[in-house]
């Protein structure tokens, strides 16, 4: 389907979407730009009713005012009428535009949450993102505005034409011949804008984060101690020039198209107007004929070149438009279960589990079985690469395995609906997240259906992490908007990650995962932390992935992984004895801590 074709498909769903966002917004604007555009040539008409009855009035002698007081009268109304539905239509568009911003916005963000987390850590699903969010709610809103205005426009031409063939059907030919070859160059152009723009997106995205390694509050100190600012500028000045240089290119050819079709219709206004006054004074066309043929005349060029504009511009941003109809085409491949099982004590069974990543034929995780027990606290170890964060991803089913399955209490992952599965696991990432919100926030986004006015509980849920001390002496205490985005105040890393372990424990869910939960506490903290932990995860399951062997050590049983297998697996006493991999990691570290 080529660009045209994919245009013309994109009317019909855009009205749908925009008649379902407002249908009272849309008839408004319909109503008033078809007013618009039909009283030019009612005004042309009262116009031409005034010069003739000021004619006859001169030619009879009636000098007086009475003659020509209905036509002045009707003028007047149509003229009001005309104004004000270019007001109203002006109303009509701001309104328009503003509930479809919240609509496509909306629809592009509730779609984007349901999509796997495998499309965002694909390059092209980034290209994709970027285009759907290249200010689709605008070029949406002007896709509307821009059919009617020409399907409106259209039959302002079609009325000036069919008062021009009462004249002189000669004149309409020369006027309409100019609109097809105009609209065809312009499409052409609007068509290479968009292929352009269309080109750009990985480099747009490039832009971008030139723009952040500069101005991001993270980035900054690094970006200014190692002196890449320099570098990152030339780079973004040097893109933005190679755009700048294909738009000038791009903006040389509309002039010309502009300027041939000014000169060319100027040329037939003015052979259109000798035509018209050898025929007045051959004495075929009246006075009224001459008056109407120059405010016609005026208004059909400009009407065509309108048109010609309106339907090409709708035609490119219904090209972007279609940028958003291609997101939303994507399809989760993980989707809702069907049943309606129980998670009750979260259980874990992992059966025969191969995996690899989208884009990559390396397995990161090769045949892996493991049970945990009810209850269980289990600690996942083994060097980076691994498969310990693939594995836990592929329990709360962020990816579903490519072969084996994966079930709690029995059932398997994949018969869970979403939301009831993710409801019953608590998960703390290494790259937690640092809420621009309230310290109480913070903790209640955990569950915050239920916490967000619920004071007291978050109190009590930081007081069982560990951080009510810290977040007590905040300014505003637990009120304190932390963050540096919006707010004045923030945390060490160390009080985040206690943060986010309070949060992850606001949802009463069986089955508790942690990533790294130590990694940026200091010796005492984590001491701390991990000699409160069985109280804290009592009544959880729990899965810790730890590089830190006094971490691990408090689990009831550890797991080793290398290469995408589990190697050894027991108690910590029992792998010492072994005397195996984890013996030799464990040895490794504890020298280093020495």
């Amino acid at each position: 389907m080529n660009s045209f074709q994919t245009s013309i498909s994109t009317i019909s769903w855009a009205f749908k979407l925009t008649w379902a966002t407002n249908s009272r917004l849309i008839s408004g604007v319909m109503i008033t730009v078809i007013l618009q555009n039909l009283l030019p040539a009612a005004l042309v008409l009262v116009a031409k009713s005034l010069v003739n009855s000021i004619s006859e009035a001169l030619s009879s002698g009636e000098l007086h005012i009475g003659a020509i007081l209905p036509i002045l009268v009707l003028g007047l109304v149509v003229s009001i009428v005309e104004v004000l539905s270019r007001n109203l239509s002006m109303y009509y568009n701001e309104r328009l535009r503003d509930e479809i911003d919240i609509s496509v916005s909306g629809r592009i963000l509730e779609h984007a949450a349901k999509l796997d987390l495998a499309f965002f850590e694909d390059p092209k699903f980034q290209d994709v993102m970027a285009r759907a969010r290249q200010n689709t709610a605008g070029h949406f809103s002007q896709f509307i505005t821009r059919i009617i205005n020409a399907a409106a426009s259209s039959i302002q031409i079609i009325s000036l034409a069919a008062i021009l063939i009462f004249i002189e059907p000669f004149i309409t030919v020369i006027f309409l011949l100019f609109g097809l070859p105009y609209m065809l160059v312009h499409w052409r152009i609007a068509k290479l804008r968009y292929k352009t723009e269309h080109s750009r997106t990985t480099r747009r995205r490039w832009t971008a984060y030139y723009l952040s390694q500069v101005l991001n509050r993270d980035a900054v100190p690094e970006t200014r101690l190692l002196n890449l600012a320099p570098l990152f500028i030339r780079k973004y000045k040097s893109l933005m020039a190679s755009f700048r240089d294909q738009n000038q290119r791009i903006y040389q050819k509309g002039l010309g198209v502009r300027s041939v079709f000014s000169i060319l219709s100027t040329v037939g206004f003015y052979i259109a107007c000798a035509w018209v006054a050898q025929q007045t004074l051959r004495g075929i066309l009246t006075i009224g004929d001459v008056v109407i043929f120059a405010a016609v005349a005026v208004r059909l060029p400009k009407a065509i070149e309108v048109v010609v504009i309106a339907m090409t511009s709708a035609l490119e941003h219904g090209l972007y438009i279609s940028n958003m109809m291609e997101l939303l085409a994507i399809k989760p491949k993980i989707v809702d279960g069907s049943g309606t099982p129980v998670i009750n004590k979260a259980g874990v069974e992992v059966r025969n589990v191969s995996f690899h990543y989208p884009g990559s034929q390396k397995r990161v995780l090769d045949n892996v079985s493991l049970t945990i027990n009810p209850g269980e606290s289990l600690a996942l170890v083994g060097e980076n690469g691994a498969g310990k964060s693939t594995l836990v991803k592929l329990i709360t089913r962020f990816y579903d395995p490519d072969s084996g399955s994966i079930l709690i209490d029995g059932t398997d992952v994949r018969e869970f609906p979403l939301k009831q599965l993710h409801g019953n696991i608590s998960f703390v990432f290494q790259n937690f997240r640092r809420f621009e919100a309230k310290a109480s926030e913070n903790i209640a986004f955990g569950n915050w259906q239920e916490l967000l006015d619920d004071s007291g509980q978050v109190v009590k849920l930081a007081q069982k992490a560990g951080v009510d001390d810290i977040l007590s002496d905040l300014p505003q205490a637990y009120d304190t908007l932390l963050g540096r985005v919006f707010g004045e105040y923030t945390l060490s890393e160390g009080q985040w990650q206690k943060l986010a372990i309070a949060r992850a424990l606001a949802k009463p869910a069986s089955l508790l995962i942690l990533d790294e939960p130590s990694s940026s506490l200091d010796a005492r903290a984590e001491y701390e932390l991990f000699s409160r932990f069985k109280d804290i995860s009592a009544g959880q399951t729990s899965i810790i992935i730890s590089h830190r062997f006094s971490t691990v050590s408090i689990a009831d049983r550890i797991v080793v992984m290398d290469n995408g297998q589990i190697i050894e697996m027991g108690t910590h006493r029992e792998l010492m004895a072994l005397s195996g991999h984890y013996a030799s990691l464990y040895n490794l570290h504890q020298r280093k801590l020495s």
